[in-house]
């Protein structure tokens, strides 16, 4: 499958976003994303037995670690890595949260939990990408894994009911934890949002709109009001015409940025818990 096909299929809101990237960006954060979903896949194949699933992803992570290069999808992420100076332990926490996924039970008993579960499966992405964008100071990166960790809230939050036929319980099915889930993530995306003024300009755009379109997805959940509704409602996704409204709307965000500015250390980041088991330091 190409670069193109695997962020068509699996990622529309981030396909959309995309389209607002150079062709060159959106090229290596294409590469990064096949290497994510190729991780994913592994786990998420229902088709095989956990045995199997453990085999495969064992292997897909020795390749990356011993640099198969006959693998092109380890090729081209350790070209990333080299060219964009990705610490090798950032991709090494991406996968130890996917493969904790590989259990006949999941199930995350805490905030802390479900915060450092957050980080490894998807601000680790945030993360990397910010890299690839050339993103340099340090509070801006801990905004990048912020909004990686907003998006992934926002996923589980949508997907309560498909996790938890696949025997996944990242947070209860009720809709006061859906909805305090929501809250948790709003405030990742908040703490996101004035960093984004240290992304290079022609990058800039298309992370706004990705964030504001990720973000509709919560306040769509939240205007469910119930549980019933919620799990009547089915997979809830965000319609084109919302997307272009988003997208105009992020054209005020890109202008709030330009007049409003906070310096390093007036943002928040609520790390606390993550640091308790994992050195942040050692990512930047």
């Amino acid at each position: 499958m190409s670069n193109k096909s695997y962020l068509s299929v699996y990622a529309k809101s981030f396909s959309w976003a995309g389209f607002f990237l150079p062709k060159e960006a959106l090229e290596k954060c294409s590469a990064l994303y096949d290497f994510c979903r190729v991780a994913d896949n592994i786990a998420d194949d229902d088709d095989n037995e956990i045995e199997i699933k453990e085999k495969k992803f064992n292997q897909f992570e020795n390749d990356f670690n011993q640099k198969n290069f006959d693998n092109p999808i380890i090729k081209n992420m350790w070209s990333l890595v080299e060219e964009f100076n990705i610490s090798v332990k950032i991709v090494q926490d991406l996968l130890f949260g996917i493969k904790s996924d590989i259990k006949k039970k999941v199930e995350l008993n805490s905030k802390k939990d479900l915060l450092i579960y957050s980080y490894r499966v998807a601000g680790t992405v945030g993360l990397m990408m910010a890299k690839i964008l050339r993103v340099k100071k340090k509070d801006s990166l801990k905004s990048a894994i912020d909004l990686g960790i907003a998006m992934q809230l926002t996923n589980i939050s949508r997907d309560v009911i498909e996790d938890s036929k696949n025997n996944r319980f990242y947070i209860k099915n009720e809709f006061e934890e859906i909805s305090s889930t929501i809250y948790l993530a709003d405030s990742f995306y908040k703490s996101s949002f004035y960093s984004i003024k240290d992304i290079p300009i022609s990058f800039r755009f298309s992370i706004l709109v990705a964030r504001r379109v990720y973000r509709k997805i919560g306040y769509k959940i939240l205007n469910q009001k119930n549980l019933e509704n919620y799990q009547n409602s089915g997979k809830i996704y965000v319609s084109n015409s919302e997307k272009v409204l988003e997208t105009f709307l992020s054209i005020f965000d890109l202008i709030k940025l330009s007049i409003n500015y906070r310096k390093d250390g007036q943002i928040q980041h609520d790390h606390t818990l993550i640091r308790e088991e994992i050195n942040l330091n050692e990512r930047f």
